[in-house]
């Protein structure tokens, strides 16, 4: 048994992978932790529950984001024994995010930056980068996307450092032109990528999430193909309002999830949320509000080709835990 969250401490954003040596990898949003500053927050558990806390993942920032504590969203894949952490930063001199690649040779780094912006600007649409190779076609691909726009995708190159020759990005999934304060779609963000049962789920975060005003849900939409259409789960239902995982009581802001599955075939939901009980704590800036971003872990079911969680929010009491060996 288990009871959320499993790391409580700031760690928003979060990835969790497991490796080929059994370990599970989490890496988390720069943040300030016992008073240092951490780029790239990496942890490891064997079992999803309990995590060893291992610190700095990219010791150096990218040289052309030397002033940045802006390091944001960071998703890490293995390939052929080497790591590929996406993430956002902002460049020195400008009030814009870029999408970045670094590579390590073991999953807690160090990771070393490509040398180059990705994908600049402007505003914050180039953050929240997730990288999916496609079973189907073979595509390596990449999803990002925020700042009051669309979700994109976009083919990488074969080795994985830049966009393929002639790929051009495709947009996904839109916000909302609502005024409606109770509409999570106003915003759109945090994708994430899941194939199961013939369906690719494209899980996503919207709305705000952080600061005393945080409203912020998960979403999800699903295609029968990795580069969409996509259907969002409020479209089918007719509910612009409905969520797949929203706040309650116990847990403020759910969202930017990512999922992972256990040695029994288990979905999991791994994601952030504010625990009101200490919601904020000694950041490095005030732009997110000082909101206190815990990792929590819910149970990913389905249910007439859905995604379900039960209760629709995140749980508080303890829970039959994930099945790890």
């Amino acid at each position: 048994m288990y009871t959320n969250p499993v790391i409580d401490d700031n760690f928003p954003d979060p990835t969790i992978i497991r490796t080929r040596s059994g370990w599970y990898y989490a890496y988390g949003t720069q943040t300030k932790h016992t008073g240092v500053l951490i780029n790239l927050q990496v942890a490891r558990s064997a079992d999803l529950i309990t995590w060893e806390y291992l610190g700095e993942g990219l010791p150096e920032k990218p040289r052309w984001a030397t002033d940045s504590q802006k390091i944001w969203a960071p998703h890490v894949s293995e390939h052929h024994g080497r790591f590929y952490l996406y993430y956002s930063a902002r460049p020195n001199g400008t009030d814009h995010f870029s999408l970045a690649v670094a590579v390590a040779d073991a999953p807690a780094g160090p990771f070393r930056d490509s040398g180059q912006p990705l994908l600049a600007g402007p505003g914050f649409t180039c953050i929240d980068p997730m990288a999916f190779d496609d079973p189907a076609t073979g595509q390596r691909l990449l999803y990002w996307g925020s700042g009051f726009g669309p979700i994109w995708v976009q083919e990488l190159a074969d080795d994985r450092l830049g966009f393929r020759a002639g790929s051009t990005p495709q947009a996904l999934i839109y916000p909302s032109a609502s005024q409606d304060p109770r509409d999570y779609h106003r915003l759109v963000e945090a994708a994430w990528v899941h194939q199961r049962a013939g369906w690719y789920y494209l899980f996503f975060s919207g709305d705000n999430c952080c600061g005393p005003k945080a409203h912020y849900a998960v979403l999800v939409a699903r295609s029968r193909h990795a580069t969409g259409p996509f259907e969002t789960y409020a479209a089918a239902t007719g509910n612009p309002h409905t969520a797949l995982l929203a706040a309650n009581a116990h847990w403020h802001a759910p969202g930017h999830n990512c999922v992972v599955t256990d040695a029994a075939g288990q979905d999991w939901l791994a994601y952030h949320a504010i625990d009101p009980r200490q919601p904020t704590f000694d950041a490095i800036d005030d732009s997110e509000g000082h909101s206190r971003r815990v990792l929590v872990l819910d149970k990913l079911d389905y249910a007439g080709g859905w995604p379900v969680v039960a209760g629709n929010s995140p749980s508080w009491e303890p829970q039959p835990a994930p099945v790890c060996r």
